[in-house]
């Protein structure tokens, strides 16, 4: 990965990045800001520093989610994205999503600034439909009205990686998992004595800050690390007139105890709180806002047991994750108008056997014991009643890894749960690999199946209905990557497909309500959770990376069909609300002499609609960031960024700000 004129370089690096955009449909009604963009790009070829932001496809890297085992990205078969800890660094984020967004097929909806609701959607997957694992522990709120994961509190804290798994990948990780996962890992130790922080601040009065300190020996390994963050935030709402503040700190600690060469012990704990300032509906021009606010706090713990003899490595783990959650309105009465709890333990075993170097055998066993008690002054029978609801998921896995000949391999896999409220769901998984070249060239096809069980909330709460059944999903996908010009150009692309029955929406009551409408019409009176919808997806990921000289760059363009195919509906082949058709990210850099890195970065997305019973649309956008950092000594480097340059106005949900140009300056280091 050399070259040595960094013109020609830029030149090829920005050639690169224009093969990847769609023809003609950057973004639909802002064609004159993508010509901006990509201009601004060409002119600042030699500014940017395009770090690799993500390894798709590269042959020396390994991949922990996809078999969840450490395994060479060419034997994967399904589409993943890796983010290290330089690529996070130099991108500078804040929140996780501000760099999960730049990767293929993904995109982010928040409602307003830092803090403020905030979904994530896999290839156009609802946002409740991919899974969050930190440190190997699967997190989620039980509280949450469609399960899955709160993006809006999750941050890069002490993040060493990321790997993103796209497609259905519930074999191994069960429910929830039909667009992918997220996979999280925090930094380990690897010095006797270590310890790094960082501290930001900018517009908005934003201040960010975090430490961490660790150490490594023959007999454990530990971390402990913590972080503060605040910001003075934007009005939430269009029109808004008063900001919107938030806050959040976070700790976590690791440890692993070698209690023998055979024999470990694994102890983790993670815990944040948050309160962040929020608008309603009523809080608008004219109107009083009332101050209102939400606290959340979340605390994890995991312990885990590992032993390897011989050929087999067997794990075997208990974790506990505790949520908590309140909304308060002040000029309200009451002004407390909600209260969540929930709770999930988990027990796993798994173990790994390769009997055989061309064989690896994966089984395991786990149960998932959830509890929800929420409660508000609009309770139908009892305000703040907080009865307890539960579900309990038994689940048994199994996945076998082949290779038959040098550069062939085989996967498939089976999943069965028992849910204590719908029954047995059984799903499957297939897949192959190929490379002639020892992972320069790589062939893959992948067959998933995903299911999403039915939240507490849906099933249980007075909107509840007990008889919903489990969403399913089934995917395929095909795809290839290859590095050229003597590893200085990486190129890939997948197609992908994917099928989703059973989704579960809000279906209205029928009136007049009688004796023989669902229970919760004889509760509410308005409506319930029901199987009623389905949908059909399909898309293209182009990916490139490109480093001659000192210049580099890489891009990333995907488009995402995903329409409601719920037969009779009034949105019937509609696309999916939040989901554009087109997205497109670039970044070009150069590492210039003593120390110093700079970058810009240009990120773009179509037209797009935000809500399925309207056809109003979000407009199409493009934002172009500027990045700098500079190594002050070996231990401390400034780096600074300007996001939203042009102060672009859009939205991500109608009636919602997002962030308009943001500065932002800090300094990070590392001693030992």
């Amino acid at each position: 990965m050399s070259g040595s004129d960094g013109g020609v370089g830029c030149a090829r690096a920005v050639a690169v990045v224009r093969v990847s955009a769609w023809p003609g449909e950057l973004c639909d009604g802002n064609e004159q800001m993508t010509r901006l963009s990509i201009t601004a790009l060409a002119l600042c070829a030699v500014l940017g520093q395009p770090a690799r932001a993500h390894a798709d496809n590269t042959a020396d890297v390994i991949i922990v989610t996809a078999l969840r085992d450490p395994v060479d990205a060419d034997q994967v078969a399904a589409s993943v994205t890796v983010l290290d800890q330089s690529a996070l660094q130099r991108a500078q984020p804040l929140a996780l999503t501000d760099v999960l967004v730049r990767t293929p097929g993904i995109t982010v909806a928040r409602n307003g600034g830092y803090g403020q609701v905030t979904s994530l959607r896999i290839r156009g997957a609802n946002p409740a439909e991919s899974v969050v694992v930190i440190d190997g522990m699967r997190m989620a709120d039980a509280t949450a009205i469609a399960g899955g994961f709160d993006f809006s509190q999750l941050y890069t804290d002490d993040i060493a990686r990321v790997e993103v798994l796209r497609g259905p990948q519930s074999v191994l990780w069960g429910s929830d998992a039909i667009g992918g996962v997220v996979h999280v890992t925090t930094a380990a130790p690897n010095r006797p004595l270590a310890a790094d922080w960082a501290v930001e601040g900018g517009s908005h009065e934003t201040v960010n800050g975090r430490a961490g300190l660790g150490g490594t020996s023959a007999l454990a390994d530990w971390r402990l690390s913590g972080s503060a963050f605040s910001t003075g935030g934007i009005p939430t709402l269009t029109g808004g007139t008063e900001p919107n503040g938030y806050a959040r700190q976070a700790l976590s600690g690791t440890v692993t105890v070698r209690l023998s060469p055979a024999l470990s012990l694994d102890l983790r704990g993670f815990w944040d709180k948050a309160r962040t300032s929020y608008s309603d509906q009523f809080s608008l021009p004219g109107a009083i806002y009332g101050g209102n606010f939400a606290r959340n706090s979340q605390w994890s713990v995991y312990a885990g047991l590992n032993a390897t003899y011989g050929q087999v490595k067997q794990r075997v783990s208990v974790q506990q994750d505790q949520t908590d959650n309140t909304d308060t309105e002040p000029l309200q009465d009451p002004a407390l108008v909600f209260i969540g709890r929930g709770q999930t333990r988990r027990y796993e075993y798994q173990a790994t056997i390769t009997p055989m170097r061309a064989i690896t055998l994966l089984a395991g066993a786990e149960r998932e014991e959830a509890l929800m008690r929420v409660g508000s002054p609009y309770d139908a029978i009892q305000p703040y009643a907080l009865v307890p609801q539960t579900a309990i998921t038994n689940s048994g896995y199994g996945a076998v890894r082949i290779i038959p000949l040098p550069g062939l391999t085989l996967n498939a896999g089976l999943r069965h749960d028992h849910h204590s409220q719908f029954g047995g769901n059984t799903v499957l998984s297939a897949g192959v690999t190929y490379s002639p070249d020892q992972g320069a060239t790589v062939l893959r096809a992948a067959y998933g199946e995903g299911f999403k069980a039915p939240s507490l909330y849906q099933l249980t709460s007075d909107y509840g209905n007990a008889a919903l059944r489990p969403e399913r999903a089934h995917g395929w996908e095909a795809g290839l990557s290859s590095a050229l010009l003597n590893q200085a150009v990486h190129i890939g692309a997948a197609w992908w497909q994917r099928d989703t029955t059973q989704l579960i929406d809000f279906a209205l009551c029928d009136y007049p309500v009688t004796a023989a409408s669902p229970a919760a019409c004889r509760i509410n009176g308005y409506g319930y959770y029901a199987n009623v919808a389905r949908a059909a997806a399909h898309g293209l990921e182009l990916t490139a990376q490109a480093r001659i000289g000192h210049a580099f760059a890489e891009s990333n363009t995907s488009i995402v069909v995903s329409r409601d195919r719920t037969p009779g509906a009034a949105t019937f082949d509609r696309q999916l609300p939040r989901v554009p058709r087109q997205l497109f990210n670039a970044t070009l850099g150069y590492d210039w002499p003593g120390g110093l890195t700079t970058s810009i970065a240009v990120r773009a997305s179509g037209a797009a609609f935000d809500r399925s019973s309207s056809t109003a649309e979000l407009p199409a956008y493009s934002l172009i960031d500027c990045r700098a950092e500079y190594r002050l000594s070996p231990h401390v480097t400034l780096f600074g960024r300007i996001e939203n340059t042009t102060d672009r106005r859009y939205q991500t949900a109608a009636g919602y700000n997002s962030l308009g140009r943001t500065v932002m300056i800090g300094l990070r280091g590392h001693i030992g």
